[in-house]
């Protein structure tokens, strides 16, 4: 009889004790914090700066995890628009190419008159 009340008792005590630690996890629902909070000596919340709060959206809705991004209907760019955007590319890798150059240009007028330090 006296196992069985010690056995009923811990069934009951477990989920609770698990309850209580998993509740400890989180910093909201944490009233060891809320009680150093309260006597003065805890963390103290802090307040959103004003360029946070103002950059935020008011209705931002969230993707909720483990869903995929809803698909998007593409359109192929027609000719003009292609030609376009390889010219761009094109200047790109152009001006790219040029800024490489000069960057080996200069690496090598500073290097001149210096010699390399023998391998001991």
């Amino acid at each position: 009889m006296i196992v069985r009340r010690a056995v009923r008792t811990i069934a009951l005590a477990l989920p609770l004790l698990a309850a209580a630690s998993a509740g400890g996890c989180s910093g909201d629902v944490n009233p060891l914090k809320a009680a150093m909070v309260g006597a003065g000596s805890g963390i103290k919340p802090v307040e959103t700066p004003d360029f946070v709060q103002q950059s935020r959206k008011g209705d931002a809705t969230y993707m909720p995890v483990g869903e995929s991004a809803p698909r998007r209907d593409l359109r192929a760019r027609n000719s003009a628009g292609q030609t376009a955007l390889q010219a761009e590319l094109e200047g790109a890798r152009n001006r790219n190419e040029a800024k490489g150059r000069a960057a080996e240009g200069a690496a090598k007028d500073a290097a001149k008159g210096l010699t390399p330090n023998p391998v001991q």
